[in-house]
């Protein structure tokens, strides 16, 4: 989304979305016949073989990972360089994870084992509160929606942090801040 290129993020570390990543190139592929597929082909097999690399990594502790890393980054970053293709919608492809992967946020998950390759786990810590607001009938005006956006934050940020959300919300209102996890935890 847009709202994650706001300049008040630009000092921000991200990772994109390799799942997200991954669908848009199948969406390329799917359209294109011929020599069309072969620039959407060649990112997704990329993409697809960073993953691959993580998982064979975490599973037994590969010797040679930080060259096998080296080796990836340095094909991704020849693929994704700066330059025109004749199709429009792969030009768009290169364009918008050449960007990204210029700021490191593609192959971050290579490097930092805390970062994951993909946001399916944010999703699901979300789905609750979706589905909460649609089956309430959603928010009737714009404040309603920051109110349940900002309330859902909130618990959600408390749950990460190990407080239960009544006993967070409850120390929040007292005192007009987050209460930080006991060290007994």
């Amino acid at each position: 989304g847009r709202s994650y290129d706001a300049k008040a993020l630009a000092d921000v570390k991200q990772q994109k979305c390799l799942s997200h990543l991954l669908r848009g190139t199948q969406a390329v592929l799917v359209i294109k016949h011929g020599r069309g597929r072969s620039f959407a082909k060649q990112l997704k097999d990329l993409l697809a073989e960073a993953l691959a690399l993580r998982r064979a990594h975490r599973a037994c502790a590969l010797p040679d990972y930080g060259d096998r890393v080296r080796d990836l980054e340095q094909r991704l970053t020849h693929h994704l360089r700066d330059r025109v293709v004749p199709d429009r919608d792969n030009q768009r492809l290169l364009d918008e994870v050449g960007r990204h992967h210029d700021r490191g946020n593609v192959l971050r998950f290579l490097n930092d084992p805390q970062v994951e390759p993909t946001n399916n786990a944010a999703e699901r810590a979300l789905r609750p509160a979706v589905i909460a607001r649609k089956v309430s009938q959603c928010s009737k005006n714009d404040r309603g929606a920051e109110t349940f956006a900002a309330f859902v934050s909130l618990c959600q940020t408390l749950g990460q942090r190990g407080i239960a959300p009544v006993t967070g919300l409850t120390g929040l209102f007292r005192s007009g801040q987050l209460p930080m996890p006991s060290a007994t935890r």
